[in-house]
């Protein structure tokens, strides 16, 4: 059998999830394929790769060698497309772009409907993902580019461009016990219990360090990184939040809290060794716009 890209994609795959029905399933081919293709590349290179122990498939040592020679052949043979496809200077083919959910309900839409009626000839792959998880996915090559809250502090291999200001606020439902108030002191409102994003994602990140120098401690019962949810919590009187702006309505009330005025930046992720389709330049020049 010749060397050919699916064999590396198919291999790395049963490496990731030590199972070939669990790399089948994520690559939409039968378990018969799946073992097909890597018994052929181990004879194609004449080693053995796998190993079963119990239920799992091991990597021996020469599949662990083999693991990032395979990235680096995947990345080369795909990097080598890009460039050969943007020599037609033509707006096609597949763009996998990871965002978050936030973004993807009220910043995305009508982007999306604009590059879709220009461009019908891309093909969009949209993932829906922490903001955390969208970077890893540019980092590591799974993901071409990435529409997030951009981190704070920027990954040597990432490249980031602002594309939108998020103003966040303070929030409470219309029911809750500081709704009788437009302005509200830090350590009155630390007294009450919190709903915020999970920690470690960049927005609950922002907080925590906005708060740092000040020796608040919060009361944080309850915390999800889904935003739309958080504002569904504090609308019922759970708790007070942070949430950016263009997500505050009649359900919720906004407080003022003197020396705390928070903000994140949403934008474009992308890596700085990799060539970017022609698809992908299309897209960052209309969110640039």
């Amino acid at each position: 059998m010749k060397l050919d890209i699916e064999l590396f994609n198919t291999f790395l795959q049963v490496a990731a999830t030590q199972s070939i029905s669990r790399a089948a399933a994520a690559l939409h081919l039968t378990q018969s394929a799946v073992s097909k293709r890597i018994l052929g590349l181990e004879q194609a290179l004449q080693v053995r790769l796998f190993d079963r122990i119990g239920h799992k498939l091991l990597l021996t040592e020469a599949g662990s060698i083999l693991v990032p020679k395979s990235r680096k052949i995947i990345d080369e043979i795909n990097d080598s497309r890009v460039l050969l496809r943007n020599l037609e200077q033509q707006v096609a083919g597949p763009l996998t772009l990871g965002t978050s959910h936030h973004i993807g309900l009220h910043r995305l839409p009508p982007v999306l409907r604009h590059y879709t009626q220009r461009y019908p000839r891309v093909t969009l792959d949209i993932r829906f993902l922490d903001s955390e998880q969208g970077c890893i996915g540019v980092e590591t090559g799974e993901l071409e580019m990435a529409i997030v809250t951009l981190p704070l502090e920027v990954p040597a291999a990432l490249h980031t461009q602002v594309t939108w200001q998020d103003t966040l606020v303070f929030v409470v439902g219309k029911d809750h016990a500081l709704a009788r108030h437009d302005r509200v002191e830090l350590d009155r409102l630390s007294a009450h219990k919190a709903i915020l994003p999970g920690p470690g994602t960049y927005t609950r990140t922002i907080l925590e360090r906005a708060l740092q120098p000040l020796a608040v401690r919060l009361q944080s019962t309850m915390s999800t990184n889904y935003l739309e949810t958080i504002k569904m919590l504090v609308s019922v009187g759970l708790g007070w939040s942070i949430l950016p702006l263009s997500m505050c309505d009649q359900e919720l009330h906004q407080l003022q809290v003197p020396g705390l005025k928070l903000a994140r930046q949403l934008g474009i992720v992308t890596h700085t060794s990799r060539t970017l389709s022609n698809a992908a330049q299309a897209l960052i020049k209309l969110l640039s716009a």
